[in-house]
């Protein structure tokens, strides 16, 4: 079988074929960059030969695992960090099977290497109340606080990421409709209706309160005191300050600063009975399912659509003592000792 040199196929496979066949972000690729500036000199010293020695034979699934054991060993990575370096390494194997096929048992056996199990994120959410405690602690005689306030209303309103706020454009807020056009993972593009209120704001802080921008990020919507763009870690900043006004610092280590305005416009959508794809449209989940887990948040919600169910199951299904005693769950003392003894 023929060999061939490491360093070659990657450089085809950031080049050709994330950028071209895929047509991969910027922002993946640069992630995929930091996997493999990590995996290539580990690599080398665990071979003990140069970089540029380095061979597609060399990249077994032994020298993966120890890659990967290697980051949470000495590193510190968590296992979230962990699973992201191995995506990276699997969509270079798959890019292996299509383009070297004669390499097609080296590439399965590194798409075999399972993730591993972390812990499931806290959706962490505000409440109204919540969301006024930080919106009046907020000063907006200011014009660093008026900046601010309109950051947090447009992040609650839209739902967008932060690393979408800080991308967002002059033209890409139409104040005479009250929209705004967001680009959000994987180039996909939304066009999300603002509150009045929100596009107000927005009018007034690009008239008034915006700072002077550098020529080259003329265009920016939240440019900071340097004249820059806003960055997504920027913005974490911007909440992280206004945070602590409703939230216990216990509370604060458990949610993402950001992402908490996010899930809130979520279960607010969910809360006033918008549709599931209308909530996945204005967030820009690539599918439902990242959407369904909200479900699991708003139990008060759950319960109206269970009675709901059991309406019509009563109105539709034949009087019979079995499914009576089934679905009269409210008049149970403890559910959960009820559905156990089921």
């Amino acid at each position: 079988m023929e060999t061939m040199k490491l360093a070659a196929c990657i450089v085809r496979f950031f080049t050709q074929y994330l950028a071209q066949i895929k047509g991969c972000s910027p922002r993946t690729l640069s992630a995929y960059q930091d996997s493999f500036a990590l995996l290539l000199p580990f690599a080398a010293r665990r071979l003990k030969i140069k970089t540029g020695s380095l061979r597609l034979e060399h990249l077994t699934a032994d020298l993966i695992l120890a890659f990967l054991n290697h980051l949470e060993a000495k590193r510190g990575n968590c296992p979230a960090t962990r699973n992201q370096r191995l995506a990276a390494i699997k969509s270079f194997a798959k890019m292996i099977c299509l383009l070297y096929p004669q390499h097609h048992r080296l590439a399965q056996a590194i798409l075999c290497i399972p993730k591993k199990r972390t812990q499931k994120q806290l959706i962490g959410f505000l409440y109204p109340r919540q969301i006024n405690q930080i919106l009046q602690a907020v000063p907006i005689t200011s014009k660093e606080g008026f900046r601010d306030y309109s950051l947090l209303n447009l992040l609650y309103d839209s739902g967008a990421r932060a690393s979408e706020i800080a991308t967002l454009n002059l033209q890409d807020f139409d104040n005479a409709n009250h929209c705004l056009f967001i680009l959000g993972k994987g180039n996909r593009l939304r066009q999300v209706q603002l509150w009045p209120k929100t596009s107000q704001l927005l009018a007034r802080y690009i008239a008034k309160y915006r700072a002077t921008p550098k020529w080259v990020c003329r265009q920016s919507l939240f440019v900071n005191q340097r004249g820059q763009p806003f960055t997504r870690h920027g913005i974490n900043g911007i909440c992280k300050k206004y945070l602590p006004a409703a939230l216990s610092p216990k509370q604060l280590q458990h949610i993402h600063p950001a992402h908490s305005f996010r899930h809130s416009c979520a279960i607010r959508m969910l809360c006033a009975g918008h549709a599931l794809t209308d909530i996945k449209n204005r967030l820009g989940h690539e599918n439902i399912q990242s959407t369904m887990a909200y479900l699991q948040l708003d139990l008060s919600h759950k319960k109206q659509i269970q009675q709901k169910l059991i309406d019509y199951s009563r109105a539709t299904i034949t009087d019979d003592p079995k499914i009576n005693e089934l679905i009269d769950w409210e008049n149970k003392e403890d559910i959960l000792a009820w559905l156990n003894s089921l």
